[in-house]
């Protein structure tokens, strides 16, 4: 857990002039916007407003600050080798982030695998390694409902990069960087969307600066 204690570490490390929550929120919105990013050609308005937000954020930072993030994105990959669960909601609770006044919490990793397990391993089994299965999650989270499905396809013998294609939508935006991120991470095909999954559920159209594509989903190499 050595990765994961390093995030945690420096987001209490940068706790002064800013809140723990406002730390992590902001260094998961600069992540997924480097992401995003780093993987589109056409530098669109979306593309040039994505970077504004990314500009004005780290304008609250020193330049040292900016690269303790950066090492604390690459911890956030190696913590997967050290063990695959919801890193960032782990990370989220464990820096005091989840409490009364954000109204943000984030179900434990193992209560998410013990559901995944209850209602995918059925049909997981009956997927060859050609097949893929379609998961749509309404109210992602932190992602940690799809990252207990991946890991339970891994369990069974299947690739979730290869097996396995999301959906996924929440009306809270640092969730959907959350999950945006570690999918990322994971080489999962997702698409990620900011909205309220019961008035404007995810379809062809929904508004661009709203929809987030993971490298995989685009064709790209993170």
């Amino acid at each position: 857990m050595q990765h994961r204690d390093f995030v945690i570490k420096n987001i209490e490390n940068m706790s002064g002039s800013h809140s723990p929550y406002e730390v992590f929120t902001d260094w998961v919105k600069m992540s997924a916007i480097s992401i995003q990013n780093a993987c589109v050609m056409i530098h669109d308005k979306v593309w040039k407003d994505r970077e504004q937000q990314y500009m004005l954020t780290q304008k609250k930072y020193t330049k040292d600050e900016m690269m303790t993030f950066s090492s604390m994105l690459a911890a956030v990959t190696l913590t997967f080798d050290e063990k695959f669960d919801d890193a960032l909601g782990d990370v989220y609770m464990k820096s005091g982030c989840g409490n009364k006044g954000t109204g943000q919490f984030f179900t434990p990793y193992h209560v998410s695998y013990a559901t995944a397990a209850t209602g995918y391993t059925n049909d997981i089994k009956k997927l060859s390694q050609d097949n893929v299965i379609e998961i749509a999650e309404p109210s992602c989270g932190a992602g940690g409902m799809i990252i207990a499905i991946a890991q339970l396809m891994k369990d069974n013998g299947l690739n979730p990069q290869r097996n396995m294609h999301v959906t996924a939508q929440d009306l809270d935006w640092t969730a959907v960087y959350m999950t945006y991120v570690q999918l990322s991470l994971l080489g999962i095909r997702a698409i990620v969307v900011q909205g309220d999954s019961l008035a404007e559920p995810y379809k062809p159209g929904y508004p661009k600066e709203r929809v987030w594509r993971t490298p995989a989903e685009m064709g790209a190499l993170l």
